[in-house]
């Protein structure tokens, strides 16, 4: 490991990045060095600029990853080579506005049908029932349910922060008759029979990906369309969405109110979170 790259990650442990945006950020870096065939401590802005350019227009990236690209470079040169500025233009392809393929209740029914694994079937009803991303439901552990009070810690997610999300009372019985049957003893899902490790974010996404298509559903999206069909089932429930912000853990309203596209017209009662668990017919229980 160069001295280079050992600072770059001492810098974001410091400032408490996570696991995934280290290596994404090593990742970028490691290519701008690939590319020119030099450290990046020797380049310079018209280098820079010719690789920003190279990745949109050469190797055609989308606006998204040419952004992920960009922010670890830059914080090499701000945070780790101490550059006063990191005036380097930057143009990328514009980003395309479109509305993800929203899951109904029914279609959610379906896939939570189609999945015959009990542990898998409760993943994905959490998903969806609480909101959770990919990341954060594999990364529950059994004491982060607290049944007394009808919460769910979820530690650490999305920016560092902690947060708790209500959990209706049809899902605590679930969850209570999910422990009986499979005893998990530190990780609510983990991988395997050793028990010592948590599923897998990539295993997860597997598992949807299988329910959905054996559930003949076409719509385009991933397991992240659980999370997207809670927000919207709530807002059409009448949750305010500076509520549904906090359960999200979205650090700017404005992510939260793209859920509005769905909802073109919103009970106007302000109430809590509704159990979206309730009402779904599932086969399996």
């Amino acid at each position: 490991m160069t001295p280079l790259r050992q600072q770059m990650i001492d810098a974001m442990r410091q400032r408490g990045f996570a696991e995934r945006t280290q290596r994404s950020y090593l990742w970028a870096v490691r290519d701008l060095a690939r590319f020119h065939r030099r450290s990046p401590a020797e380049l310079g802005v018209p280098e820079l600029e010719h690789y920003f350019r190279h990745l949109a227009l050469e190797r055609g990236l989308s606006g998204a990853t040419c952004r992920l690209h960009r922010n670890g470079i830059r914080f090499l040169y701000l945070k780790v080579l101490q550059w006063s500025a990191f005036d380097v233009p930057f143009v990328v392809p514009k980003r395309a506005q479109r509305i993800p393929e929203l899951l109904t209740r029914q279609e959610v029914v379906r896939i939570l049908d189609a999945c015959a694994n009990p542990k898998h079937r409760m993943l994905l009803k959490i998903c969806y029932a609480c909101g959770l991303r990919v990341s954060e439901v594999v990364a529950l552990r059994v004491r982060d349910i607290d049944g007394e009070r009808g919460l769910l810690r979820v530690e650490q997610g999305k920016g560092a922060k902690d947060r708790l999300v209500p959990v209706s009372p049809t899902l605590l019985t679930e969850l209570r008759r999910y422990w009986v049957l499979f005893r998990p003893t530190e990780w609510l899902f983990p991988a395997g029979r050793d028990r010592c490790t948590p599923l897998s974010i990539s295993s997860a996404q597997r598992v949807f990906s299988r329910a959905k298509a054996t559930a003949g559903i076409a719509k385009i999206g991933g397991i992240h369309g659980l999370r997207h069909a809670y927000a919207t089932h709530q807002l059409e429930a009448g949750l305010p969405v500076h509520r549904l912000q906090r359960v999200l853990g979205h650090g700017h309203l404005q992510s939260t109110l793209r859920y509005l596209h769905w909802v073109p017209e919103r009970r106007p009662e302000a109430g809590g979170p509704v159990d979206l668990v309730a009402g779904l017919a599932v086969r399996h229980g």
